[in-house]
C-alpha cells in the first residue's frame, strides 16, 4: 500500500483516539495515587475503589470499539470484561476481596493482551503503538506478578497495584499527547 492510502485513515484514527486514550491515563494514575494515599485500606475497600475504576475504563473502552469505524473487537473485549469485574467488584465487595488477586490479575493480562494486539496489529499506521505495547507489556507482567504471588501483605498488594497503575497512566497519556500533536500537525 503507498502511504497516500494510509495517510488520511491515519489522520482520522489520530483524531478518534487521543481524547479517550487521554481519559483512561488520567484515571489509572488517579486510581494509583488513591491506593498511596490509603496503604492501610482493607481489600475489600481497594475492590471497591477497583470496581469504579474498571466499570469506568471499560465503558471509555466499550465506546471506543463500538464507535471506531475499524475492527476493534478486542476493546469491546476489554470494555465487556472492565465492565462486568468492576460491577462484580462493586456489587460483592467481601467476595470480591477475597477474589481480588485472581480478579486483577486476569484482568491486568487481558488489557496487556488487548493492547499489545492492538500494537502489532497496527505497526504501519500508528507511531503511538509502542506507547500501547508497551502498556500492555506492563499490564501482562503485572497479572502474572499478582497471581504467583497472593500472599504478600494486603498493603504490598496495594503499593504494586498502585504502581502499575500510575506507570500504565503515564504509558497510555504520554501515548494520547503523541497523537494530539500528530492530529494537530495534520490539521495545520
Amino acid at each position: 500500500m503507498s502511504s497516500s492510502i494510509l495517510k488520511p485513515l491515519h489522520v482520522d484514527l489520530s483524531h478518534a483516539q487521543w481524547g479517550w486514550l487521554a481519559y483512561r491515563g488520567i484515571l489509572a494514575i488517579l486510581f494509583g495515587i488513591l491506593a498511596f494515599a490509603w496503604p492501610g485500606a482493607t481489600l475489600a475497600s481497594l475492590a471497591i475503589v477497583w470496581g469504579a475504576y474498571a466499570v469506568v475504563d471499560g465503558l471509555f473502552a466499550l465506546t471506543y470499539g463500538i464507535r471506531s469505524q475499524s475492527r476493534r473487537w478486542t476493546f469491546v473485549l476489554s470494555g465487556v470484561v472492565g465492565v462486568v469485574a468492576g460491577l462484580v467488584a462493586l456489587c460483592l465487595p467481601a467476595l470480591t476481596a477475597i477474589a481480588f488477586v485472581a480478579i486483577i490479575s486476569v484482568w491486568a493480562v487481558l488489557t496487556g493482551l488487548t493492547e499489545v494486539t492492538y500494537a502489532i496489529q497496527h505497526h504501519a499506521s500508528n507511531s503511538h503503538r509502542g506507547l500501547i505495547g508497551v502498556s500492555g507489556l506492563l499490564s501482562i507482567a503485572i497479572g502474572v506478578i499478582v497471581f504467583c504471588y497472593p500472599v504478600a501483605g494486603a498493603i504490598s498488594l496495594v503499593w504494586l497495584v498502585g504502581v502499575y497503575a500510575i506507570a500504565y497512566g503515564v504509558a497510555v497519556l504520554a501515548a494520547a499527547y503523541r497523537l494530539r500533536a500528530l492530529r494537530h500537525a495534520h490539521t495545520v
